[in-house]
């Protein structure tokens, strides 16, 4: 979105807040004195001398800026920002001259009370419950926060920002909207009428650096040996499914997987809203659209997983199959695409195979059960379940062969499970562990080339 855009916005919403009071002197003694002896009342005077000055920055600026260029937008809006506040007369400490200039900065150029919360590393989701209510999720757990929007219109404003850029829309006729930030992390938001509580915005934030494999393996979410077996699982071409819960560690888990690709293959990545973090050169990105507003022009995974196809992909990633993009999915890997990965959600690695088959179903054609189930243990190789435990933390707790089948069941193979051993002073206690049987796409690992030990399965360890 241009400066100028949001320039407009901001004065729209601000307008009926300060006809009356633009370029009035107004000092924080003055504001004090005026203020009624009630909480509600003082920040109500701060809300309208940020606004009154807010207004000013905002009719001052040149709108031609580009704001993409942010450490320049920056230092212009704070020298017009010092020289407002002599011109008018406004006297703040220096904590309130700081705290005052941040929070029109993030108005201006940012997302608003929001933009202190994306910005802190240790918040990993924020939730916004209508204007007053807000929580973000720090080591797993939900704590509320001491921040609040001004109005409704206000929580509008800053979804607005997030979706515009991306050419997406939201309002009555369309009341939710899938969206990411600019740094790739994912944004739902719904509106009135579906949400009762008023607008209401959800964003999964990812770490400014990337987890690398080691710092997976010292928050204990997998162990090296696990690591060792998927490495090579990636590199023997092997097709992945990565499962899991809502906020279990899916994504973050089919980044580091991908990060195995070598370099030299032709990488396709398909998502809802783009947020794979992938690391090598040769890898295009295909992003989901939704219709218009005048219901035409809609783009599904489905039509992409079909497209891909013809873009002479080495590996096809799609960030999660949710509909009958499965069986356009199941198709690719059973069509040479082999090493093809995707995500989906479920409890378990049965529950998976069940999901998927039931994804299938939802493309509309008229397949027999076993027909699918046949395209599923023929496709899949390797299911990596992961899971939020009690704690808070993530980790991998099931890493299972698609084995093949037997009857008109598929059937798997526990290569590693999770085994607790305790939970102690809130912190569950266990490991990934091998359970001592080998897989038996051995040989494809094999004809690639690569030999694992067999004390990686635990053979080794369990004579």
């Amino acid at each position: 979105m241009s400066l100028l855009r949001r320039l407009e916005q901001g004065k729209e919403d601000n307008t009926n807040k300060s006809e009356s009071g633009q370029g009035a002197r107004f000092s924080s003694s003055q504001a004090r004195r005026a203020a009624p002896p009630v909480p509600g009342g003082q920040r109500d005077t701060y809300l309208d001398l940020k606004t009154r000055v807010q207004n000013r920055l905002i009719a001052e600026l040149d709108p031609g800026m580009d704001i993409s260029r942010t450490a320049e937008v920056r230092k212009n809006i704070q020298a017009l920002y010092e020289q407002i506040l002599v011109e008018d007369s406004i006297v703040l400490s220096r904590q309130e001259k700081h705290r005052l200039f941040e929070q029109i900065v993030a108005e201006i150029i940012g997302f608003g009370p929001l933009q202190p919360l994306l910005d802190d590393e240790s918040v990993t989701e924020v939730m916004v419950n209508g204007p007053k209510n807000i929580y973000v999720e720090r080591k797993g757990k939900l704590t509320r926060v001491p921040i609040a929007f001004e109005s409704d219109e206000h929580v509008m404003r800053i979804i607005d920002r997030i979706v515009a850029p991306l050419g997406r829309r939201i309002d009555e006729s369309s009341p939710t909207v899938d969206a990411r930030l600019p740094d790739g992390s994912r944004v739902n938001a719904v509106i009135p009428p579906i949400s009762l509580v008023g607008p209401t915005i959800t964003i999964r934030l990812f770490s400014k650096t990337p987890f690398t494999v080691q710092d997976l393996i010292n928050f204990g979410s997998i162990t090296a040996e696990s690591i060792q077996f998927l490495k090579a699982c990636v590199e023997a071409k092997l097709n992945v499914v990565v499962s899991g819960s809502t906020g279990s560690g899916k994504t973050t888990m089919l980044n580091i997987l991908s990060g195995f690709i070598p370099s030299d293959e032709r990488i396709v990545t398909i998502e809802n809203a783009a947020e794979l973090q992938l690391r090598q050169d040769h890898v295009v990105t295909l992003e989901s659209r939704p219709p218009n507003i005048e219901g035409r022009g809609e783009v599904t995974i489905q039509n992409l997983v079909v497209n891909s196809l013809r873009m002479r992909p080495d590996r096809i990633i799609v960030g999660e199959i949710r509909d009958g993009a499965a069986l356009d999915m199941l198709q690719a890997m059973n069509t040479g695409h082999d090493g093809s990965m995707t995500t989906a959600h479920s409890n378990g690695p049965r529950d998976t195979i069940a999901r998927i088959e039931t994804m299938t179903l939802m493309a509309g054609y008229d397949l027999p059960i076993r027909a699918i189930r046949e395209q599923i243990a023929s496709a899949i190789d390797l299911i990596v379940h992961a899971d939020r435990l009690k704690d808070g933390s993530r980790k991998v707790v099931n890493i299972t062969e698609v084995a093949g089948m037997e009857g008109d069941v598929v059937t798997l193979t526990d290569l590693f499970v999770f085994e607790q051993t305790g939970y102690e002073s809130g912190k569950v206690i266990g490991r990934l562990r091998p359970t001592g049987l080998r897989p038996k796409f051995m040989d494809k690992l094999e004809a690639a080339g690569i030999h694992l030990p067999p004390q990686i399965f635990g053979i080794g360890a369990r004579r």
